[in-house]
């Protein structure tokens, strides 16, 4: 049997004020090239404050070297708290992830062109953040990373789900979705208000965050992190918050 649906952020509300629009899988469906991606070991990065020392420790870790993949993690934002979508509970968070069959499900559900994309460039091993978003305090709070490239997504041709869709055809489907499989819990909860002071910050003085997508696209339920994106928002798990 397939997994159960990937019940995530469809209509849900941005995680922001000033980005009141709802958050997630249906947003204008505008169609984009898909990024050219590369399978990459993502480092564990590390920092003991902030920036500053990130960024000595990078330059350290690098040698100089530049990473030559533009898009290699990813940031998955999906609903911890129950909200009813077509009479369907659309929660998932990352305990009932971690309550799948080896800890693996199905990311399906996804309904916007350059989600899909994103989606359809991720490559096998590549990691992941887990987003809780729609709730109280959205933020990341695990890892987990890609077990099966993209393919034809199944809630499409369902007519009792949600994410139903008349247009698709089968021999030529328009919806596609990944498999994932839990890695491990970030070592503290980082919510998004950590996340955006950095981001402005950075926007200033041309940190790692400057143009991070979390704020310059916010509805994309599915968003790519550089390399330097992923590892300091990782080092950020070893700061105390603020």
């Amino acid at each position: 049997m397939p997994w159960p649906s990937r019940k995530r952020d469809k209509g849900a509300v941005a995680d922001e004020k000033e980005a009141s629009a709802k958050i997630a899988k249906t947003e204008e469906e505008t169609p984009h090239k898909e990024e050219e991606e590369k399978s990459t070991k993502p480092p564990a990065g590390s920092s003991k404050s902030g920036w500053k020392n990130w960024k000595k420790t990078k330059e350290s870790d690098l040698s100089g070297e530049e990473s030559k993949t533009k898009y290699c993690h990813w940031l998955l934002k999906s609903e911890p708290e129950s909200r009813l979508e077509k009479g369907v509970d659309v929660k998932f968070s990352i305990d009932d992830l971690k309550a799948q069959p080896n800890q693996t499900t199905c990311w399906d559900g996804i309904r916007n062109y350059e989600a899909r994309n994103f989606l359809r460039a991720m490559k096998l091993g590549q990691q992941a953040f887990f987003y809780h978003s729609n709730c109280k305090e959205p933020g990341i709070v695990a890892i987990v990373k890609i077990v099966k490239e993209a393919y034809p997504d199944h809630t499409q041709f369902d007519q009792k789900d949600p994410h139903y869709d008349s247009s698709s055809r089968k021999e030529n489907p328009k919806w596609s979705m990944v498999d994932v499989q839990f890695v491990r819990m970030t070592k503290r909860f980082i919510p998004l208000s950590e996340i955006k002071a950095h981001h402005l910050t950075h926007k200033a003085d041309g940190g790692p965050l400057k143009n991070m997508m979390l704020f310059t696209r916010q509805r994309l339920s599915i968003q790519p992190l550089t390399q330097e994106e992923f590892d300091f928002v990782l080092s950020l798990e070893e700061e105390k918050p603020h």
